[in-house]
């Protein structure tokens, strides 16, 4: 199947020759292309210009390929959303509810809430109904603009419910149009009945989960929670080592609550990228510069826990690159929403929409091993894109936060939903 998108408005982060990430006073650069076309050839993209066609592809364009005129309207590549926990049973508005009432992160986990409330959950529900959960939410995100999205475990908490969690991900990479990249989350928290022997817990994840995790190639990425009140950084360097040698490569929760080490843990493992990171510091930048490891925000989770905010202007003056994802979870970021991580990466994180959109798509690529194929438009990448309902230009996307700007969605060279001529 062959796509010709014409007069399109304004094509969207376009790369003539790509690069995994973008940096510094690089991020607030953007590349466009006015007026313009684009051609897929089956999941690719095959080229892309300024209208009007060429001759060639006037030729081409007569003999039968699918048209789209994108007048008045916005091409995009499809977000990357390089950090979710989107496999769960149920919600958990009970514990907004106590959130509202003053109650704190930590004090709501001390009283069996949390991460411990959906592991019980998870723990009754079955494989099919968590693929049927988790297929709504999929298609949730798809339609918000959504490419490519990872999942993490980590509401298993043992054995048998990580392998279950893990499997779900695996089926779901079947069923859903989406790029999706698994992640191994064993050590998310401790469970109620290690309390008091961590130790024995750490001991479990290292010596029974990730081989079983390995045996069935179940996930190419390990996680590790590092933070105050979860696991210490020498903890996750302990299972960052078990994961590194059976083939797994480090993704880091780090400095969500406070000053943990697991920043500069993840540096040490040549972790893909560190997330949260609240609380960053000049060590922990100057740790990151130059290291391969893509600090990632997750402005949705400090949203609603009502958290600082990173530091993002100084990483980015530093000369440090920035990823931004969702979190989508349900206890401390219950949207996948894109579009409006968009938003808050202006609104609250001080971004201009250039180094937005370059946090929520090559940066974020490049934040799950994505961006030889994913995150920008360029010759040879996947197909990924959304065409936007008619608006003014590309910042309107992060200014007109709470509506859907996304009328056209096509993963993989397939249009998937909306306009068809």
């Amino acid at each position: 199947m062959a796509l010709l998108i014409i007069n399109i408005q304004e094509l969207v982060q376009v790369e003539e020759n790509p690069v995994p990430f973008v940096a510094g006073e690089a991020m607030s650069e953007l590349c466009t292309l006015r007026n313009s076309w684009l051609l897929t050839d089956g999941d690719r993209i095959a080229d892309f210009g300024e209208m009007p066609l060429p001759e060639w592809l006037k030729t081409s364009a007569d003999a039968g390929l699918t048209v789209i005129d994108a007048r008045g309207r916005t091409v995009f590549p499809s977000f990357c959303d390089s950090h979710t926990h989107l496999v769960y049973a149920g919600s958990r508005e009970v514990e907004y509810i106590d959130k509202i009432r003053g109650l704190s992160y930590e004090e709501i986990a001390r009283r069996g809430g949390g991460i411990l409330n959906s592991a019980k959950r998870l723990h009754d529900a079955s494989e099919d109904e968590l693929t049927e959960q988790a297929l709504g939410r999929l298609n949730e995100i798809m339609m918000l603009g959504t490419g490519a999205v990872e999942i993490k475990s980590g509401y298993g908490l043992n054995l048998e419910d990580e392998l279950k969690m893990l499997r779900v991900i695996r089926k779901l990479k079947d069923l859903s149009p989406l790029t999706i990249v698994p992640t191994f989350l064993g050590a998310h928290a401790v469970p109620a009945e290690y309390r008091g022997r961590q130790d024995a817990f750490v001991d479990l994840v290292v010596g029974e989960m990730v081989p079983a995790v390995a045996a069935e190639k179940l996930a190419g990425f390990i996680d590790v929670f590092c933070d105050r009140g979860f696991f210490t950084a020498r903890e996750t360097e302990r299972i960052l080592e078990a994961g590194i040698k059976h083939g797994m490569r480090a993704k880091i929760h780090a400095n969500e609550l406070d000053y943990s080490g697991g920043i500069q843990a993840g540096v040490k493992y040549k972790a893909l990228s560190v997330d949260h990171l609240e609380f960053t510091g000049d060590e922990e930048i100057n740790a990151l510069l130059h290291s391969g490891t893509m600090p990632t925000v997750l402005p949705g989770a400090a949203f609603f826990l009502e958290m600082v905010c990173a530091p993002v202007r100084r990483m980015i003056s530093a000369g440090l690159p920035v990823a931004m994802a969702s979190d989508f979870n349900p206890g401390s970021s219950p949207s996948g929403n894109m579009q409006f991580i968009l938003s808050l990466a202006c609104i609250k994180y001080k971004m201009v929409p250039e180094e937005a959109i370059n946090a929520v798509t090559i940066n974020s690529a490049y934040a799950m091993g994505l961006s030889k194929d994913f995150g920008s438009i360029a010759r040879g990448k996947v197909a990924n894109l959304f065409i936007t309902h008619p608006i003014p230009g590309y910042a309107f996307m992060p200014y007109a936060y709470g509506s859907n700007k996304v009328e056209t969605v096509i993963l993989k060279g397939k249009i998937i939903a909306g306009n068809k001529e």
